[in-house]
């Protein structure tokens, strides 16, 4: 046994309080290792399953193929993780080496003829078997996955499929590292006031820490983090500086033509194309949508063709309203998308007296953050205990104990809440562990990740409303994981249908706006009174505002992903030009 092997966490038991992982001893080299024992160990477990004597059983097939894999289950869930939040240059290269040969094991499980026999014995023979509501749903998602897979396929097909599997790890690896570098290197330093014109205070102070993060002491600058570049966009008087960094914003993946991922965009599209059609399907939205609550492609186009005509009346009212704006202020210019942003928040303030930057003093994190625990104790129950002891995989990141009302262990939820370079952007729920009952009682282990700009030392971070709002979002989804209740790990948490999983936190967002969560919980940061109520009752009023916009933006990015894959030719796909191609065709405005 080599050092790294005898010494690597991943190969003993987690002494850790309530097995938290030893993020205080991982390091990058244990993961190769530990991922290679893994599949080993996954290989022989499988081929124990699928060459026994004995007739299959749900108990000897469904059930052992639930119980192998620990350790690859472990690795990876701690790897994956931690590649999102700590990408540096060493966990990239492990990235681009695994992912492949990850997909390529799981390939060769699910397109097993043997194993697949197996599972589609007790599928056909279901209605015998006695089963239980959970141990139906089981066999009925295990034997989908293989389907989906392709168990069904012949020899060569399969071996087909297994390649473009594999290569669409690659590609799906290269792309989101080519994203995070575009975010990760890209800074515009702020040199003087003239640069800083129009920002207020909050937005000032965020921006002069990040220049300190980033090596410039004394300066200021604005990154491609939502939360940085956004609140620029929308206080920036320096139009020149918001049309530079909002064109930097959306060329994220093409900044350069190291991290230009058109091309992988075009693979990509091509390889899934080939996937949904080696299954028999017409075209990858067929393929996708078929395990999911909505079922076909027709039936998303017929939703977003009712959503997007009025969403496109009420933009093109609002770039209007806008435009006349820009012509009071005795400007001749035509509104331009990184215009946008600054121009309705005028408007907003001019027809509502309400300001975005007057809310941020209320919205303390800590307090959001406490307000999250509080609506989850009311609602549910639970407490949740910071723990200092637990071993973290970054000094911002917090840790808590989750108990129910009686007192009963029920997760640790971590907290990682500030932007780094080694983050990719947005925000999101994973978990370290998931809850199952199938060998006892297993508790998940779940984190939250945003991306706020840090302030400087000793200084709280203050949120905008959105950002408040995608807290309590995403903590929604953390419940969702922290509340699980299975007895088999592949149903545990959020693996559900896959447009089904924002039901629990689209509603729990909605709470953050309820008056006795506001009256408690978002005080002046430096007075402690509580948000007055004219303006709550001017938040509340400034609700629909913008809308047309806002509906315009995803929407649109719903129907051009949802076009690209409809296409059942995608070789020689130009990206680019089928964009543009398919904005001008629903009358996207500029």
């Amino acid at each position: 046994m080599t050092t790294i092997a005898s010494q690597n966490p991943f190969f003993g038991t987690w002494t850790s309080p309530q097995g938290a992982p030893p993020f205080d001893l991982i390091r990058t080299e244990h993961f190769k290792p530990a991922f290679e024992r893994g599949i080993a160990e996954h290989r022989a477990e499988i081929e124990a399953i699928k060459t026994q004597s004995d007739a299959p059983t749900f108990e000897n097939t469904l059930v052992a193929m639930e119980r192998a894999g620990l350790l690859l289950d472990r690795v990876s869930s701690v790897f994956y993780n931690l590649v999102s939040t700590e990408a540096d240059d060493a966990m990239q290269a492990v990235e681009r080496e695994m992912a492949p040969r990850l997909a390529a094991h799981s390939s060769a499980i699910f397109m097993d003829p043997t194993l697949f026999a197996r599972v589609d014995a007790l599928y056909e023979a279901r209605a015998t078997l006695g089963l239980g509501d959970e141990e139906a749903r089981l066999l009925d998602r295990i034997h989908s996955a293989f389907v989906r897979s392709g168990a069904k396929l012949q020899p060569a097909q399969r071996l087909r499929m297994g390649e473009i599997v594999e290569r669409l790890a690659a590609l799906g690896t290269s792309f989101a590292q080519n994203v995070l570098k575009d975010e990760a290197t890209y800074l515009h330093v702020l040199n003087d006031e003239a640069d800083l014109a129009g920002l207020p205070d909050t937005a000032r102070a965020a921006a002069a820490q990040l220049a300190e993060q980033r090596g410039f002491p004394g300066k200021h600058a604005v990154s491609l983090s939502r939360s940085s570049v956004e609140p620029f966009l929308v206080y920036s008087d320096r139009r020149d500086l918001r049309e530079t960094l909002h064109k930097a914003w959306t060329k994220r993946g093409e900044l350069s033509a190291e991290t230009d991922n058109r091309a992988i965009i075009a693979e990509t599209v091509k390889l899934r194309t080939q996937k949904a059609q080696l299954l028999g399907y017409a075209t990858y939205a067929d393929y996708r949508l078929d395990d999911t609550m909505a079922e076909t492609p027709a039936n998303v186009r017929n939703l977003l063709d009712r959503v997007w005509p009025a969403g496109r009346h009420q933009a093109k009212i609002e770039r209007d309203r806008l435009q006349a704006l820009v012509e009071r202020e005795g400007q001749n210019f035509e509104l331009a998308a990184h215009d946008w942003r600054h121009y309705a928040e005028k408007l907003r303030r001019a027809e509502y007296d309400f300001d975005e930057s007057q809310l941020r003093p209320y919205f303390q994190l800590d307090r959001v953050i406490e307000a999250a625990f509080d609506t989850a104790n009311k609602l549910f129950g639970l407490t949740f205990q910071e723990r200092h002891d637990l071993p973290v995989y970054n000094p911002d990141v917090r840790s808590f104990e989750v108990k129910d009302k009686s007192g009963r262990h029920i997760a640790l939820f971590y907290g990682d809440y500030f932007a780094r370079p080694t983050k990719r952007s947005g925000a999101w729920m994973s978990g370290f562990r998931s809850q199952q009952n199938l060998d006892g009682e297993t508790r998940p282990v779940i984190v939250n990740v945003l991306n706020y700009v840090k302030p400087a030392p000793g200084k709280p971070a203050l949120l905008g409303l959105d950002e408040a709002r995608t807290l309590f979002h995403e903590f929604g989804h953390a419940l969702h994981g922290m509340l699980s209740d299975v007895t088999y790990p592949w149903l545990s948490g959020t693996s559900v249908a896959r447009d089904f999983v924002e039901l629990p936190s689209q509603l729990y967002e909605h709470w953050l706006l309820r008056p006795e969560v506001l009256s408690q919980f978002a005080r002046h940061v430096d007075t402690q009174e509580p948000i007055p109520q004219v303006l709550i009752e001017k938040v509340q009023a400034a609700s629909t505002f913008n809308q047309g916009f806002a509906t315009v933006e995803f929407t649109s990015s719903a129907l051009v992903d949802l076009d690209v894959h409809m296409l059942q030719d995608a070789d020689n796909l130009d990206i680019d030009a089928f964009e543009k191609t398919q904005l001008q065709s629903i009358d996207m405005p500029a």
